[in-house]
């Protein structure tokens, strides 16, 4: 996300827009992604909980959303150049709350259906809206509706991101289905963008893969992007964990790097967003995964991070009782639940 918002314009014919280009919409799509991997894992992962523990969980995602939601309208007042995501994200916690039972052929379902027909909703829907911001979402009818992140494509994502979080992230084959799959929905989109655009000749509206254009094509393209990038990145953290340990910083704080990254250049000022260069772009990104990595060394959970964990789990009493087992599952009768 650094890339896409201060990386340099290169401008280069292969792949299309450049190398720095590729950030540009992929990176925010990734990053719901990996929130719904991480509404799984919060939730149980492979084993969904069940009773009291969904309770919680609920409890503890509900709460997370509220606090992303105060903290992107707070970034909203540095009026920085920039679509902040977080108020979507935080609606976007609210509407996978029913999502966390569901199994993943209903949540492949639902996010197939997201992404064939909430395009056609939201270009329905923007004209009739005329007080869409166009920038970052602000308002409810930017959050579903709006140019940037609408809820009406983007749980396409989340629901995605969950289904992989119920996965088991540890097989090598589960890995390499879902680097297979990425590398097929890669070329069903952006493959069939093309087609669609220069053999159908259907409006650019529907039928392009561009950053942010919500279209199904797009979704399609992103979503195979983020199966690989995951992919990718859990197989080679597994093989050179050392050598990754600062990216894997960075990701541990991933809400606390982002947040800063808008304070410097809130406190730089926008030219750095329009007037980008490789020397800016490299500061940027050496300062941020650095200083993760010195924090995460020294003091474990970022801030921000800290502050979600603290609160959520507060709030849904995680910590301070022992609750009964969950039932055995039919599949597995000698198994035993430790409380």
């Amino acid at each position: 996300m650094v890339t896409a918002h201060v990386g340099p314009d290169d401008h280069g014919p292969i792949p299309p827009g450049g190398f720095s280009q590729l950030a540009d919409g992929r990176s925010a799509a990734l990053f719901v992604v990996l929130a719904g991997v991480g509404l799984a894992l919060l939730s149980g992962g492979r084993d969904p909980v069940d009773g009291t523990r969904l309770v919680q969980a609920r409890v503890r995602i509900l709460v997370r959303g509220v606090l992303l939601l105060g903290l992107g309208q707070a970034l909203l007042l540095l009026d920085v150049p920039i679509a902040i995501i977080l108020t979507s994200y935080a609606v976007y916690f609210a509407l996978a709350l029913p999502a966390l039972t569901w199994p993943r052929t209903a949540l492949l379902g639902t996010s197939a259906a997201l992404a064939l027909v909430g395009p056609l909703v939201v270009q329905w829907a923007q004209p009739l809206l005329p007080t869409l911001s166009g920038g970052s979402p602000r308002t409810l009818a930017d959050v579903v509706v709006g140019h940037y992140y609408p809820a009406a494509v983007w749980l396409s994502y989340l629901l995605t991101g969950l289904v992989i979080g119920r996965c088991d992230l540890r097989s090598t084959r589960a890995r390499c289905t879902g680097a297979v799959a990425g590398l097929g929905l890669v070329v069903l989109g952006h493959g069939g963008s093309w087609v669609a655009l220069h053999v159908l000749h259907l409006p650019a509206a529907l039928a392009t893969s561009a950053p942010h254009s919500n279209t199904t094509f797009e979704v399609v393209g992103n979503t195979g992007v983020a199966l690989i990038v995951l992919a990718v990145a859990l197989t080679a953290t597994d093989r050179w964990p050392r050598t990754l340990a600062p990216l894997a910083a960075t990701g541990a704080l991933a809400l606390t790097a982002y947040t800063g990254h808008l304070l410097a250049i809130a406190a730089i000022g926008p030219w750095i967003v329009w007037d980008t260069s490789p020397g800016t772009w490299a500061w940027f990104v050496g300062v941020i995964v650095l200083g993760c990595w010195a924090w995460r060394h020294w003091f474990g959970r970022g801030p921000l991070e800290r502050l979600l964990h603290a609160v959520s789990t507060r709030a849904a009493d995680v910590a301070p009782d022992t609750l009964p087992g969950r039932r055995p599952r039919t599949d597995q009768p000698d198994r035993v639940e430790l409380p």
